[in-house]
């Protein structure tokens, strides 16, 4: 056990870790240092698979490939989280996730350097068109020419989603002598030189490279199709590194064949593989000036260390103190730890009189501190006790019908 972390009513070394997809070594050892039992396995696994390991296991840890469905989350009898070591939370169900009353944790910011350095680097090649000319050159074809080469700087960069990737691309392509002009739906500070646009259409009107950095979302949806595109500058470079469902793929091929598109970079794709295969098919594979990448824009070994740091980080906490700080399924509460009490952590639903409920129950006992929030459908409570009264007021409150689970941590 840590110096200074307090002790909890399960021993810690029958809490069970599972990390799925080759999770980070350094998450791995933040688990180990706590004695926790944690198993490792280097490839996703399907869901009748995960419906068979879930079984037993305190907190699981998944990258992108991994879907945490409802029919999961039925077979897991122990889950206390669910961590998501990369940016996106749409593998897992939240909705199922708040009705059984387990926090989702993800690492929303950890890779954001990576992407966008991918990102520059990839607007140099695709104005250098070094991806066709690598292909000619290992195809012993020879064939130097300035025709349709030209340098970034003085050009124009339309950054979509003006947040954690899209500020530091901002600061990185404005260092090469761009000219960067960003759309968002939210009102953002612009740094540097930045211009913020009123419309999508007045971005890609005004842009010579587009990237795409947004969320994945019912206004996201195919944003970019070929009314968009038709509205892009003849010769101008879309680049998408947010959500594969955000282009209209056929479009986007349509405009690369045709010229309109100079050239495209593509790291994500409305269907991903779950596995590493050799036979991966797609409409954008022949097209001319084009970068296809499996989705690497956050595989890094720096950004893989951030994020393992970051997630194991939330995950100890959430098994040691209750905490649920960054949780984006669960409102973020947390309460110092204090030795003399017992802590119940007790999850219910949002309905109205709940909380009265709860302090009627509670207004038997000593209590040290309290602290209840709620989030949309989900409720959390955390209550520090006289150590003699704990099961009892665990058995009461579990007892209320708006109750979910409830635990004694320590």
């Amino acid at each position: 056990m840590q110096p200074g972390s307090p002790p909890t009513s399960f021993p810690k070394s029958k809490i069970k870790i599972l990390l799925l997809e080759n999770i980070h070594p350094a998450a791995v050892a933040k688990f180990t240092t706590q004695q926790f039992s944690v198993e490792t396995l280097k490839s996703s696994l399907s869901e009748e698979e995960l419906k068979v390991k879930i079984k037993g296991v305190h907190a699981i840890g998944i990258r992108s490939k991994t879907k945490i469905t409802e029919a999961v989350l039925a077979e897991a009898d122990r889950l206390l989280a669910i961590g998501c070591f990369c940016i996106g939370t749409d593998q897992v169900d939240l909705a199922a996730a708040n009705r059984s009353g387990i926090p989702v944790f993800n690492s929303p910011f950890s890779n954001s350097r990576s992407v966008a350095e991918l990102i520059i680097g990839e607007i140099i090649a695709l104005a250098r068109r070094l991806g066709d000319t690598n292909t000619g050159m290992h195809k012993g074809v020879w064939n130097k020419s300035a025709g349709g080469c030209f340098e970034i700087r003085g050009k124009t960069l339309g950054i979509v989603g003006y947040g954690h990737i899209g500020t530091q691309l901002s600061v990185l392509s404005e260092a090469l002598g761009m000219h960067v002009l960003f759309y968002d739906i939210e009102n953002i500070m612009p740094i540097g030189n930045a211009k913020p646009c009123r419309t999508l259409d007045e971005l890609l009107q005004g842009s010579d490279f587009v990237t795409l950095h947004v969320p994945k979302t019912d206004a996201t949806h195919e944003m970019i199709g070929q009314d968009q595109i038709n509205l892009m500058k003849k010769g101008s470079f879309l680049l998408n590194a947010s959500r594969g469902t955000v282009v209209q793929l056929d479009s986007l091929v349509s405009a690369l064949k045709s010229g309109h598109l100079a050239g495209a970079a593509v790291d994500v794709f409305p269907t991903e593989p779950e596995s590493n295969i050799t036979d991966w098919t797609n409409g954008l594979q022949g097209c001319p000036n084009t970068i296809i990448t499996p989705h690497i824009g956050g595989s890094t070994e720096e950004a893989q260390f951030a994020i393992g740091m970051e997630v194991a980080d939330k995950l100890v906490r959430i098994i040691n103190t209750g905490s649920t700080l960054s949780s984006v399924n669960f409102p973020p509460i947390d309460l110092p730890h204090e030795k003399t009490t017992h802590r119940v952590l007790n999850i219910h639903k949002n309905v109205p009189g709940v909380l009265k409920n709860i302090n009627n129950l509670l207004g038997e006992f000593n209590i040290s501190a309290q602290l209840c929030a709620t989030k949309e459908s989900i409720g959390y409570l955390i209550v520090d006790v006289d150590k003699e009264a704990s099961a009892q007021i665990k058995k009461s409150i579990q007892s209320l019908p708006s109750s979910i689970r409830t635990r004694i941590l320590y």
